[in-house]
């Protein structure tokens, strides 16, 4: 239980800085209550890891084998991929590419939002993070880990902390880091925490 809670955790934690939503929860809570911020994004996000793990869950009927080598495939695949992406990234990369995606995403939705009300702004922040985190690969990494854990709930409880960590970071102090966050740094290491749990997959099957 211990296991699959730090693993989520961990993976959650590292990956989701400086990703799209980070940035999002940075710019809505510039411009709204950063309470009500908090609150919409990281339901968002705690919705999406309970749909992966449960979706994670069904996948688990699947042969043993097939989800073993899937889980390997997945972590080592998006582990070389995150290296590659670093190693092209210049030094000084702050994530300005995505700042600037998190920006026109909720300056679209702003113009859209007729009303300020409290409830109008908790829908805002749920959509937009909900949408930003669709596809994205700590959802997959999420599904892998339901998938092939003994203990779904332990994966649960770690990603949606792991979530709520980083809303609550990006709310309260994401004014100042934004513009200072090591884009290349962030990928690097979320590369190797992918890499880490692709080895430890492979060495529990052997």
């Amino acid at each position: 239980m211990l296991t699959a809670f730090t693993a989520g955790l961990l993976l959650i934690s590292v990956s989701e800085l400086g990703d799209k939503t980070f940035f999002i929860a940075v710019i809505l809570a510039m411009r709204h209550s950063r309470r009500l911020v908090f609150i919409g994004v990281t339901a968002a996000l705690a919705a999406m890891t309970i749909l992966s793990v449960i979706f994670g869950r069904m996948v688990s009927l699947l042969p043993n084998d097939w989800i073993h080598y899937a889980e390997i495939a997945l972590f080592l695949g998006f582990g070389i991929k995150l290296l590659y992406d670093a190693s092209r990234m210049s030094a000084a990369a702050n994530g300005k590419e995505v700042l600037e995606e998190a920006k026109e995403a909720v300056e679209e939705a702003d113009s859209h939002l007729k009303q300020r009300s409290d409830w109008a702004i908790l829908l805002e922040a749920f959509i937009l993070t909900f949408m930003a985190e669709w596809g994205d690969r700590t959802q997959f990494a999420t599904i892998a880990l339901a998938a092939s854990s003994k203990y779904p709930l332990g994966v649960t409880v770690g990603a949606i902390l792991g979530h709520a960590i980083c809303a609550a970071i990006a709310v309260i102090g994401g004014r100042l880091i934004a513009g200072r966050i090591s884009e290349r740094q962030i990928t690097f290491i979320g590369g190797c925490l992918f890499l880490l749990f692709g080895i430890i997959a492979a060495v529990e099957g052997a």
